[in-house]
């Protein structure tokens, strides 16, 4: 039976990390699903344990990306292997809610493009994390919902559900970073599609270390800032 989410988890050496984040996943979402978790390369750490789980939980499964490494090639690739209508976008740390996966889902079933988990909504929030890096991405987050009218507060946040359907038609050009979530959003503004949000609580990750790099990436987040100011285009 075709799944009503995918659930894209990208992973790099999670090891035994990731057990409790499936767990946690698997237990939160009731809408038929299945969660896909995507590495890099066939001796990841991660790959074990996530087969370990998926023994008794046959939504779950591991594939291997082949179209390049780091986080956007995993979540592109991930992607584009979803079975499901609707795709969300989690991470493999612990820091997003899986509550919230259904209603995510939801949203997009009801007609949005881009359902986006939002720490700078009203109510929401970010718990711990560099400083530097939360503020520039409040800062963006603010200034593209108020003044390029994007739908959500916090377009760089990779906690997200698309639509399939609409990521096939716009694409996907990111190839670097978490920078994923901010195009697509930039893309639904551009091609006049909905894109809504509900406020989220973000938890800093517990175990292991963090592998976003602001600096190496902070240019490729900047361009579909600006991209999001430009004129409206036509879906065809």
């Amino acid at each position: 039976m075709t799944p009503t989410v995918s659930v894209v988890i990208p992973a790099y050496n999670e090891g035994a990390d990731v057990v409790s984040v499936l767990n946690r996943v698997g237990s939160a979402v009731t809408l038929p699903c299945e969660i896909v978790v995507v590495v890099d390369a066939p001796d990841d750490s991660t790959i074990p344990f996530v087969e370990q789980v998926g023994a008794t939980d046959t939504r779950i499964r591991v594939i291997v990306n082949t179209y390049g490494r780091g986080p956007a090639n995993a979540i592109r690739y991930g992607i584009d292997q979803a079975l499901a209508p609707v795709v969300v976008v989690t991470m493999a740390d612990g820091c997003d809610d899986p509550h919230q996966i259904d209603v995510l889902t939801r949203l997009v079933d009801r007609g949005v493009v881009v359902a986006a988990a939002s720490r700078y909504a009203r109510s929401g929030q970010q718990v711990g994390g560099p400083f530097l890096k939360g503020f520039i991405s409040r800062m963006a987050g603010l200034t593209l919902f108020y003044f390029a009218r994007v739908g959500t507060r916090d377009a760089t946040n990779s906690f997200k559900a698309y639509s399939k359907a609409f990521i096939e038609k716009v694409g996907i050009e990111s190839d670097q970073g978490f920078e994923i979530g901010i195009e697509l959003v930039s893309k639904a503004r551009r091609y006049r599609q909905p894109v809504a949000e509900i406020p989220t609580i973000w938890l800093d990750r517990a175990f292991g270390t963090s592998n976003f790099k602001l600096v190496a990436w902070l240019p490729r987040y900047i361009r579909w800032y600006f991209y999001a100011f430009g004129a409206k285009k036509k879906l065809v």
